[in-house]
């Protein structure tokens, strides 16, 4: 006889289980990353590291609050022209991810029930207003969905200054951010890395979509010399907490 115990992952549950779950009151969160190029220093799946390890620290800070709360499988893919040229990297079309996330906002959030969390790592402007819109959608249609963009104030002015300059794609933070959460970091090869300070948010807005081209030949931009594990810790306390708390106000509560 199995004893019955809480799981925080939607993907375990049985059927029956989804169908109690589902429910008013419940947040469902869905970490949302890439496979792209992150620098000869990092995995090409950090995002989907950095949007994994954030959706489960917002799920323990909603279990505090009395919030059921379930991690969704997460989404490995995503528009990423930025990369594109880069070996490893997939780029959807962002129909395509507009799309799956009017599929799952359908299913899982319909009008009365639980509250979709999306919980995104990836930057690449093109993919946020994808999700943007998708989200938009479903709330048009009566959906429960919130998408926290940490990308806007005053979520950015509290990441640190590589991040509100946009040089954040393989530097210091997000490099901290995966050396927190236990993943692969090339360290010799972080240490020998100089310092890349392309404003990549300002280099984007000129039309450009590849990373060569706005300055970035090896996909890095910002400091990923200076991580630290303990940097990473305190950007994930910012993040999570941002998650949480818009989950909580999409509650209502």
């Amino acid at each position: 006889m199995t004893a019955e115990r809480p799981t925080p992952a939607f993907g375990s549950l049985t059927t029956d289980e989804a169908e109690a779950a589902l429910r008013h009151g419940t947040v469902l969160l869905l970490p949302i990353g890439s496979l792209e190029a992150h620098g000869p220093h990092l995995p090409l799946d950090t995002d989907v590291i950095i949007a994994r390890e954030t959706a489960r620290r917002a799920r323990a800070l909603l279990v505090a609050r009395g919030i059921p709360s379930y991690l969704l499988p997460h989404l490995a893919y995503a528009r990423a022209d930025c990369a594109a040229a880069f070996p490893g990297t997939v780029s959807l079309a962002a129909e395509a991810v507009e799309a799956q996330l009017d599929t799952i906002t359908r299913a899982l959030a319909p009008p009365g029930g639980p509250v979709l969390c999306l919980v995104n790592a990836h930057l690449e402007p093109d993919h946020i207003r994808a999700l943007q819109r998708a989200v938009e959608r479903g709330v048009a249609g009566g959906c429960r969905a919130v998408f926290p963009d940490q990308t806007r104030r005053p979520h950015v002015d509290r990441l640190g200054e590589e991040f509100r300059r946009g040089g954040g794609h393989a530097g210091g933070y997000e490099t901290s951010l995966v050396m927190a959460a236990g993943g692969r970091v090339e360290e010799s090869i972080r240490l020998s890395l100089p310092p890349n300070p392309v404003d990549l948010a300002a280099a984007l807005r000129t039309g450009s979509p590849d990373f060569r081209a706005l300055g970035g030949p090896r996909a890095y931009f910002g400091d990923p010399a200076a991580a630290t594990c303990a940097e990473g810790e305190r950007l994930y306390g910012i993040l999570a907490s941002i998650v949480a708390d818009a989950a909580a106000v999409a509650i209502g509560t």
